[in-house]
């Protein structure tokens, strides 16, 4: 979901990822956590990669994606706050 999150901004290859991914979440993927997500992410059909002139190559969210993306933040939203009402109200 992370790297839906960070592809849903706009295209970007791998190390431009990781670093929007850390940026926004304090979170650290590191390149076998990335690129095994990005193959998967591709055959599921939820990104594709974008031709490019560059050695690197970059990668955009597909409609799939973004429905699978806007799906799990829904089911986030819910669990959140579920969690903050038994820790004894919202924040």
């Amino acid at each position: 979901m992370l790297v839906l999150m960070s592809l849903s901004d706009g295209p970007r290859h791998g190390y431009a990822i990781t670093t929007d991914v850390f940026e926004q979440t304090g979170v650290r993927l590191g390149p076998g956590t990335l690129y095994g997500s990005l193959t998967k992410l591709v055959e599921r059909g939820l990104i594709e990669p974008v031709p490019s002139d560059d050695r690197r190559r970059p990668y955009r969210i597909t409609e799939a994606g973004r429905a699978a993306l806007a799906h799990q933040l829904a089911s986030w939203e819910r669990i959140v706050t579920a969690g903050q009402l038994r820790l004894g109200g919202l924040s």
